[in-house]
């Protein structure tokens, strides 16, 4: 019998691939660029599995490109890229790959906190361009960390374990939550608070993104939100780029509404608002939340054993359709 065809958008780490290959014949995509979509419907026509990522839109008309399709696995917790219920529709299985790279990220909203607040990379530009004059007293005065609080937006996996890393810094930390329900982990280990979203911005020191996606959630932070937060607060966004929205933060900082930003994800990835690069006050990394090996590593095996129980018609270990499978 034939081996199922599955095919890969961009290179992953091997170690996904080589569980891949033990019951498929795997094509990946040779360019560390995403492919062109004429070019990606076309491919995917004879693949019975495709396992992509945020860059791949997910929709009627991909499903339609892949007739023998039994799966789509996305590389990436996020699954803004993909059209669910239409998927459901279909009784096609898409999965994502979450817990794998919750430290990792929020590691990464970690060291934004800190390079902002202490302008670590500002200071990095001096010393490399061998201007530094010595020490003085008031160079690079910035943001204290210990005891200032804390504002996670989207308390989940990624969310907490980010409010759990403060504990060393003795911050207050306030969540807020689009369901309402408190986070009973937090509230017992660190004495969080669930407040509503308008407390957050006025209360926080720090501001850490972790929402998904979604119509409620695009654009949450604009001129307004960023008028009622502090002028000595900072923003980090390691969540989702859109729910920013980037010209008006780029107005916000300029003004002195707020002390600073950091960011790893933009509003229209991978180009970045003109003017935001120029300003001192920010820092800038090119999406590297779950930028460690064993992060990366594990998502790539997650992806593979996905694909492969949907491509034996089994239910996958992080379906975002179970109900397709009752």
């Amino acid at each position: 019998m034939d081996k199922p065809k599955v095919y890969v958008t961009r290179q992953i780490p091997e170690q996904g691939l080589d569980l891949l290959r033990q019951a498929a014949v795997v094509e990946v995509n040779p360019k560390d660029s995403p492919v062109p979509r004429a070019e990606l419907l076309d491919i995917i026509r004879d693949c019975q599995g495709v396992i992509g990522l945020l860059t791949e839109r997910i929709d009627a008309e991909f499903f339609d490109a892949a007739p023998n399709l039994k799966g789509y696995a996305n590389y990436a917790v996020g699954f803004d890229n993909i059209d669910v219920p239409e998927a459901t529709r279909r009784s096609m299985p898409v999965t994502n790959t979450p817990d794998v790279l919750t430290n990792a990220t929020a590691e990464c909203a970690w060291s934004l906190l800190f390079a902002v607040a202490r302008r670590v990379v500002e200071a990095d530009k001096v010393m490399r361009s061998g201007d530094w004059p010595g020490w003085g007293p008031l160079q690079f005065i910035g943001g204290d960390v210990t005891g200032r609080t804390l504002g996670i937006v989207g308390a989940g996996r990624i969310g907490t374990a980010m409010a759990r890393m403060s504990r060393g810094f003795d911050m207050p930390v306030l969540y807020t939550s689009s369901s309402g329900r408190k986070n009973e982990a937090l509230d017992a280990e660190l004495g969080a608070r669930l407040v509503s979203f308008e407390e957050l911005l006025e209360q926080s020191d720090f501001i850490s993104l972790h929402t998904p996606l979604n119509p409620g959630t695009r654009h949450l932070f604009g001129a307004e939100a960023f008028k009622r937060m502090k002028k000595t607060a900072y923003i980090i966004n390691t969540g989702r780029g859109p729910v920013i929205d980037e010209q008006a933060l780029l107005a916000a900082l300029k003004a002195g509404e707020i002390a600073g930003a950091g960011l790893d994800v933009y509003e229209n990835e991978p180009a970045l608002t003109p003017g935001l690069a120029e300003l001192d006050n920010v820092v800038l990394l090119p999406h590297i939340g779950s930028g460690t090996e064993s992060a990366r590593t594990d998502m790539s095996v997650l992806a593979a054993r996905n694909m492969l129980a949907m491509l034996k018609g089994d239910k996958p270990e992080t379906c975002l359709n179970p109900e397709i499978y009752d």
